[in-house]
């Protein structure tokens, strides 16, 4: 029988379960944020992902979403202010979002008081990710009303504390904490909520799923791995970001390309490495389709939990079988 687990997040979100299906790009298909969602938990759609990889017009994209699930799940808001024709797109879309009836979204990289204040107005909520407690005190200053807390063994963009440093850290924010890195089945969630997370959030876990649409050879590649081959890379996205290690496998890019990360162009160079870095993957995904073989890329991101992940199933049987794992852990709410 289904139990409702009730903390801080949960009732921010009005879902059963304290689990978060993190935005990825670019595996945040539109079948898997709906899926996530409808096991109980909360998916985060990525808009970049769903428009640029998956080629939804924005708008009609959530409404395929809301179509297969009658369950809330949220807007991940990339807001670096990379220029100021991105920032402009990044508000019509959440502008877009809100009119849809999204009213929980993920602020990442960027000075979210803006985006609290176009949330807010509607009675909705906006978690901010962090690594430390620099970027959790500005996060708060700026009204975000819970913490993603980003640590060092999250797969994508990664922090350099451990879980149990970051509680430490920012326990006393008086804002909902989010454990996000290291998560991949019932213990990882347990111990979380035990060391007074409010929830967590998982990625690696839900790109080996049913749902999922990227290659087999990653899903296959994440089920073979064990901790010890995560490693991290600045080749993706010109920061570092978790990946399996294979053959060809190099952590920082050539000296011309830090060259151009270090200068007053630099946001401009990691957003042309991560469309490159797009391509390449479209091409591995095409290639790995039509071969059946992996070719060897350093691209294949993923955080430390793939040592608890054997078996791609549903992410509706993940989500539900997870949040029904929780016994006598001590919740807040």
């Amino acid at each position: 029988m289904s139990r409702t687990i009730q903390t801080k997040f949960t009732d921010h979100a009005g879902v059963q379960y304290p689990i978060i299906c993190g935005a990825m790009y670019p595996c945040s298909n539109p079948e898997l944020v709906s899926a996530a969602s409808n096991g109980g938990g909360l998916a985060i759609m990525q808009p970049v992902s769903l428009t640029y990889a998956h080629g939804w017009d924005l708008r009609e994209g959530i409404k395929y979403i809301k179509s297969m699930t009658d369950k809330p799940f949220g807007f991940n808001a990339l807001i670096e202010k990379t220029n100021n024709k991105y920032i402009e797109r990044m508000s019509v879309w959440i502008d877009i979002a809100l009119e849809e009836g999204l009213r929980f979204f993920v602020t990442s990289l960027g000075k979210p008081d803006w985006v609290c204040e176009k949330v807010h107005a509607v009675g909705g909520v906006v978690y901010h990710d962090v690594t430390n407690r620099h970027w959790a005190k500005k996060g708060k200053d700026n009204g975000v009303d819970g913490l993603i807390c980003v640590n060092n063994r999250a797969g994508g963009h990664l922090g350099d504390l451990s879980k149990e440093q970051m509680i430490e850290e920012l326990h006393d924010m008086d804002l909902p904490l989010i454990c996000a890195g290291g998560v991949g089945g019932e213990d990882e969630l347990s111990d979380a909520l035990r060391l007074g997370y409010d929830g967590v959030q998982m990625g690696t876990r839900f790109i080996a799923t049913d749902e999922c649409n990227t290659s087999d050879n990653y899903k296959r590649a994440i089920i073979e791995a064990k901790e010890e081959d995560i490693s991290w890379t600045k080749r993706i996205s010109g920061v570092p970001i978790s990946v399996i290690k294979t053959k060809n496998f190099r952590q920082e890019n050539s000296w011309l390309v830090r060259k151009l990360l270090s200068g007053k162009f630099k946001h401009l160079a990691r957003t042309f490495i991560s469309i490159i870095s797009y391509w390449r993957l479209k091409s591995i995904k095409q290639s790995d389709e039509k071969n059946g073989s992996p070719k060897s890329t350093e691209l294949y991101s993923a955080g430390k939990s793939v040592g608890t992940i054997d078996n791609t199933v549903s992410a509706t049987v993940i989500m539900r079988e997870l949040g029904e794992s929780i016994n006598g852990v001590k919740t807040s709410g």
